[in-house]
């Protein structure tokens, strides 16, 4: 009998705005408990030391020349996944076994084969009294892949252990959307990638145009009226012949100057549609059904409460294909990925391949992830 481990997992996404904390029990393969989730968000000055220092890297050398801000900020963004942890610890009365630290991203660029993220697991190790698994792409990267997905083995889990009807696209939308398509209990039949921006440019949108960091429920763009001439041009200029070979993106890799001329609503609304048909598109292209068989696609992520962007891509998805939240299967869609990365701690700590060939093209099943132990 496999044992279990107590794990909790820490997550900070492509918005920036704070940590996603979970804390499962799992034995790693093919079970795990949900027991504790939670959001913190960063006070405003974690939040815009990251938005600055993420528009100052856009190349490798920006890492050098920003290297002072970037290991001062490194140790705040520790010290606070620290303070969130005992919090955890502490007040649920949770004895963890491990701490899976993914840490915040500031860069991410596959054609120079480097994903960047900060946060010390020493340090965090340290002040918890804890072992700490972090730095989990890099490994993935060495071998020939991309770094990115790496939540496809727990949205394996999630769609077996719920006893879901297979195939189930799941649709992840944070900053970046990614899917997932599960067809079998087996982690090497999953096949997933990035497919575009998921929130990433209506967060931007948002942010240069009010003082909120989102459109709440997607309400501002639901009364803005989307420019087909715009929109269409948009679409011809996404680079879909490249973008098939790219398995992982950054939120550099999109812009915004094709609505830069719109009013605050009509802008939202356009890259709503936008947002949408790029998902779609990629589901469709990717996903081989024929008419007659029914897919079923499951959406988590901070993108799902966006009504006005699964509105718009469900409008255009096929009969066959049905869109639920996850939320619908009594699963909390808020955490999939600080679970995840709970999940893959232990896998990390029990040397269990934690990315294949399928999910982000590494050459060999690999293991990932940099176990610092606390003696």
């Amino acid at each position: 009998m496999e044992k279990f481990y107590t794990s909790l997992g820490l997550m900070s996404g492509t918005s920036m705005d704070g940590v996603d904390a979970s804390v499962i029990r799992s034995d790693g393969e093919n079970n795990y408990e949900p027991i504790f989730d939670k959001y913190f968000e960063y006070d405003e000055v974690i939040y815009s030391d990251l938005l600055n220092l993420r528009d100052k890297i856009n190349l490798i050398k920006d890492l050098t020349s920003n290297s002072y801000q970037i290991r001062e900020l490194e140790r705040k963004i520790t010290l606070f996944h620290a303070k969130i942890s005992k919090e955890i610890i502490k007040h649920s009365g949770i004895d963890v076994d491990l701490v899976g630290f993914h840490g915040q991203t500031i860069f991410h660029n596959i054609q120079e084969k480097i994903s960047k993220q900060i946060g010390d697991g020493n340090l965090l190790s340290s002040l918890l009294k804890k072992d700490v698994v972090y730095n989990f792409r890099e490994n993935d990267i060495l071998n020939g892949g991309q770094g990115a997905p790496l939540a496809p083995i727990f949205h394996n889990l999630l769609v077996n252990q719920n006893q879901i009807e297979k195939p189930v696209c799941v649709l992840n939308v944070g900053g970046i959307a990614n899917i997932t398509l599960v067809i079998s209990k087996n982690n090497e039949d999953l096949k997933s990638f990035d497919v575009g921006p998921g929130n990433c440019l209506l967060d931007e949108w948002v942010r240069r145009h009010t003082k909120m960091k989102y459109d709440v429920n997607g309400e501002s763009s639901s009364i803005g009226k989307t420019s087909e001439v715009i929109l269409n041009q948009a679409i011809d200029n996404f680079d879909n012949i490249s973008n098939q070979k790219k398995l992982s993106f950054d939120i550099k890799d999109f812009d915004l100057s094709f609505v830069k001329g719109l009013s605050y609503e009509d802008g939202l609304s356009t890259l709503v549609d936008f947002t949408a048909i790029i998902i779609y598109q990629s589901i469709l292209r990717s996903i081989k059904i024929k008419e007659n068989e029914k897919l079923l696609i499951m959406v988590c992520g901070g993108g799902r409460k966006n009504l006005s962007l699964i509105k718009s891509i469900r409008k255009r998805l096929p009969k066959n294909i049905f869109l639920k939240v996850i939320d619908d299967y009594k699963i909390d869609g808020d955490f999939i990925e600080s679970q995840a990365f709970a999940y893959l701690a232990i896998r990390s700590m029990l040397k269990k391949e934690i990315s294949y060939p399928k999910t982000t093209n590494v050459q060999n099943p690999c293991i990932g992830g940099i176990l610092v132990k606390n003696y």
